[in-house]
């Protein structure tokens, strides 16, 4: 019998620490050893010149979800993780959302069912929580952590999904009491609906005006009282698809006092802004996602933020809305800044665009790309080291990439079942080329392999994170450009 099922070769392999030549011993779907010239194994994979990284954890993605302004999304979960496979990554943590008057158990199991046939790689969920009612939060809550939901997140925004201060401190609460982690999307509703009845009034409804619906201050005002009361509950916090610098500085105020609270951006905050806007018709529409893009000069902060560990998580925030369908984002007869579906598609592209535009630009390092793309994410949501680490014993999720491969973004080489992209025709460098789930190849060289239903749900234990609390690096100015 061969020592390893599979060794991976001559590849310098990177984690969120170290960067080392290393061959990668592979058995039974778990990382066995590494070492040099490695030997005795019934498969090998030359990594020669390449990157032999983790895979990669998104964090953040909405797949089958309900209806939102009326719409469904395209995605489910064969799509979807297909997706995510092609662009690297291992695991998807994704949004199982509660509709007001359902269990939490129910929507568990839902959402279980949409999966287990369909998933190519391993997943979790994070509940999104509507209803925090004494009943709901003292027996539905810690019943739905016991099943390895750890995660919750909660909404400043949205009618039907929208919780007032004293909900949210009742969540966290209930949150820290259960050792589960709170996300929240934070802009603050009624300063945007003030906002969109003014615009409403002056005529100013086209979609070029869809960032002045919803600028920094409403970002930074529900952040800094997201931290608020969260101290005040005494829980950590994640502050999801940040967007704007303001609000970055308020995560960085925290930090910086040693409060458990963590930031996550995502590559629509880094490569698509307010002037995309700026065009005709329905075509901002292809932009259109909440928090809204800022200025073009705002993306340097964003990624001053990457640089200095403000954010520990970069996420895709995946939302698939089609574009040329009534049933997507055109499903109001004119365009209108309330009324198109904000989402923008991106979980196959997350990490080629922060590859070729970070690592390859020298904006980051490769250990801060590990960080960012996996790790970080494994020890906030308690899945390190089984998840996020190249050592051994843990499960054999690698991405190899080739540093130096360059493609230009077409539809036709995604892989979700999305109409458009809003990062066709970029040109990046960098791309995975192998993706490997528990010792099993399920992409190469653009061939999908991968059985639906393989993917394997991931039972998180509470009290998860691993990570400690975030320090900013104060060594940089967060107002310099990157």
């Amino acid at each position: 019998m061969s020592r390893f099922d599979t060794i991976i070769k001559g590849g310098t392999v990177v984690t969120a620490s170290e960067v080392i030549e290393a061959d990668v011993g592979i058995k039974n779907g778990r990382i066995l050893d590494l070492g040099v010239d490695l030997s005795g194994a019934d498969r090998l994979i030359d990594a020669g010149g390449k990157f032999v990284l983790p895979g990669g954890i998104d964090s953040h993605v909405h797949i089958d979800e309900p209806p939102f302004y009326g719409v469904r999304g395209v995605d489910d979960f064969l799509s979807g993780t297909v997706s995510a496979a092609c662009g690297g990554n291992t695991t998807m943590i994704s949004f199982a959302e509660q509709v007001r008057g359902r269990s939490l158990q129910s929507v568990f199991e839902e959402y279980s069912a949409k999966a287990r046939d369909k998933a190519v790689i391993d997943y979790a969920f994070h509940m999104i929580l509507c209803d925090t009612s004494d009943e709901m939060l003292s027996t539905e809550f810690p019943a739905i952590v016991d099943q390895g939901v750890t995660s919750f997140k909660l909404y400043m925004r949205y009618e039907g999904l929208a919780l007032d201060d004293s909900q949210v401190l009742a969540a966290m609460d209930k949150a820290r009491e259960c050792g589960a982690m709170i996300l929240v999307h934070a802009e603050n509703d009624h300063c945007i609906h003030f906002i969109q009845n003014r615009l409403e009034r002056e005529g100013k409804t086209a979609l070029r005006h869809f960032s002045e619906s919803a600028p920094q201050p409403v970002e930074r005002e529900a952040t800094h009282r997201t931290i608020a009361l969260a101290e005040i509950a005494d829980t950590p916090v994640l502050l999801v698809h940040v967007s704007a610098q303001q609000a970055m500085e308020q995560i960085k105020w925290a930090q910086d006092r040693a409060m458990p609270v963590f930031g996550e951006t995502c590559p629509q905050y880094l490569f698509i802004a307010a002037e995309d806007f700026d065009k005709p018709g329905w075509e901002p529409a292809k932009f259109l996602c909440t928090p809204p893009p800022r200025a073009g000069s705002n993306q340097a902060h964003i990624w001053r933020g990457i640089q200095t560990g403000v954010f520990q998580v970069l996420s895709s925030d995946h939302c698939a809305f089609r574009f040329e369908s009534s049933e997507g984002k055109k499903v109001a007869d004119e365009p209108h800044i309330s009324k198109v579906p904000p989402g923008v598609p991106g979980i196959e592209l997350r990490l080629p665009l922060v590859f070729s535009e970070g690592v390859n630009k020298g904006r980051i390092d490769l250990n801060r790309f590990v960080q960012i793309a996996s790790t970080n994410a494994a020890k906030i949501y308690g899945l390190y080291p089984k998840k996020g680490s190249i050592t051994p014993g843990a499960d054999a999720d690698i991405a190899i990439w080739d540093p130096e491969l360059t493609r230009t973004v077409t539809l036709d080489m995604l892989h979700d079942n999305m109409d458009f992209s809003p990062y066709e025709g970029m040109t990046l460098t960098g791309w995975p080329i192998r993706t490997i789930s528990r010792g099993e190849t399920i992409w190469c060289d653009g061939k999908v392999t991968a059985e639906p239903g393989r993917g394997r749900y991931l039972r998180r234990q509470p009290g998860g994170n691993r990570l400690g609390p975030p320090q900013a690096g104060g060594e940089r100015d967060l107002n310099s450009a990157a």
